[in-house]
């Protein structure tokens, strides 16, 4: 049997921090330079990442201690939440909150340091140090200690894992063309009327719109909201119902059928019985948001979802669940992405700067909506449920391909299993 060698992290790449450039002078930013944030990483589908939300200028990049990385170097976020992974497709920069690793070619493999990284993160994050939130420092990161085989071998282990996520990776192709399928039918059938355009219009205040339809609010369709419940990190008193806990940052791996990395929590019973998720229910980020991404993001929520948590699933305080009236949770949910992707809960947003919280209260009294007759809903609902059939089926594929992988990760990064 090959025996594996010892190494710190230092001693197979070059560990490298990053930085960023003041935010204060716009200048700095809206450039060709690709920089990387966790937060960037956070809805990232795949493993490889070439650009972030925000590119900065060269500018900014000489004003602050960012570091290029070339291709193939393996990102690793380092506080906030310490982590995330990913392979830079082209050559890049990251703020301080990583830990990157440029490795040493002629001694780990890129994608097997990203798989190793993987299988070491919950140890590496167990190492991180501060009160107002854990991170991993430079030192601690170099000194991290991993085993790792021959080139050949790593090759070998690495192909195994990555033909996996391969697919994985595909599915969430997939599911993300049946998405924006669903996002045009709602266009033309709910902005640009289509479908009904050989009827009669009546002027509105927001223009002309089909006869029989109206403009309301979402408190109109919305028949409530209810609050999350972040709990306790163990059993405490009498919080002992456990539960997971569902982020913003969990959203694209549940759309993509996924149980993700969603923490468990501890929770009052009678907190459950109020907060538990139903059918049809549609999750919104509250807070989280920056200068250039707005909160308001949502997640529809299904059974199958539910049951894929065994029930017991709930969401943190920074979400907020809403319940639809009837028919409209469809209608709801797509419309909301509609006015997220043309940016208006920026204009729901308190603070200037910081971290931002969404106005939902505001948003759902104030925001103008045009409202379908019921039965235009509910025949668009039944469109939407044989794509979303479609979308459960490759997710449950992409759910076994997760637990698959996932149980060969550890035991093909100790060497247990021999390829």
């Amino acid at each position: 049997m090959e025996q594996w060698k010892e190494y710190r992290l230092g001693e197979i790449g070059t560990v490298v921090g990053g930085a960023t450039p003041s935010t204060k002078d716009a200048s700095n930013y809206d450039g060709d330079i690709s920089w990387i944030t966790p937060k960037d990483l956070s809805v990232l589908t795949q493993r490889y990442i070439y650009r972030g939300e925000r590119m900065i200028t060269l500018k900014g990049y000489n004003s602050c201690s960012c570091k290029l990385l070339p291709k193939g170097s393996v990102l690793f976020s380092s506080r906030a939440p310490i982590g995330y992974v990913a392979i830079a497709s082209k050559e890049l920069c990251t703020n301080q909150g990583f830990k990157s690793i440029l490795p040493f070619q002629n001694i780990v493999d890129s994608m097997f340091l990203y798989y190793l990284l993987v299988n070491n993160r919950k140890r590496i994050e167990g190492l991180g140090s501060g009160t107002t939130f854990k991170e991993v420092s430079l030192k601690v990161m170099q000194n991290v200690k991993v085993k790792i085989p021959s080139m050949n071998t790593q090759h070998k282990i690495a192909s195994v894992l990555s033909s996996i996520d391969d697919k994985i990776e595909l599915n969430r192709k997939i599911n993300s063309n049946l998405e924006e399928q669903a996002k045009a039918l709602f266009k033309s059938w709910f902005i640009d009327f289509e479908p009904f355009k050989g009827g009669k219009f009546v002027d509105s205040e927001l223009g002309k719109i089909p006869e029989g339809w109206e403009v309301g609010r979402y408190d109109d369709i919305v028949s409530a909201t209810v609050a999350g419940d972040w709990g306790k990190d163990k059993p405490i008193g009498n919080y002992v119902h456990e539960v997971t806990c569902i982020r913003g940052c969990d959203f694209q791996d549940i759309k993509n059928g996924l149980t993700g990395n969603a923490p468990s929590r501890f929770i009052l019973e009678k907190n459950f019985k109020n907060k538990c998720f139903a059918n049809n229910d549609i999750l919104v980020e509250i807070s989280g948001g920056t200068q250039t991404v707005s909160t308001g993001r949502v997640c529809p929520i299904s059974q199958e979802l539910i049951s894929r948590y065994n029930g017991n699933v709930v969401s943190t305080n920074f979400c907020r669940v809403l319940r639809p009236i009837e028919e409209y949770s469809a209608f709801i949910y797509y419309s909301w992405l509609y006015k997220y992707n043309h940016k208006v809960m920026f204009g729901y947003e308190n603070g200037t700067s910081g971290i931002k919280n969404f106005r939902l209260n505001d948003f759902l009294s104030m925001e103008p909506l045009i409202i379908p007759p019921q039965d235009k809903v509910a025949e668009f609902q039944k469109v939407i449920d044989t794509i979303n059939a479609q979308m459960q089926t490759t997710g449950l594929e992409s759910s076994k391909l997760v637990e698959t992988r996932d149980s060969l990760l550890p035991r093909l990064m100790s060497g247990e299993i021999e390829v």
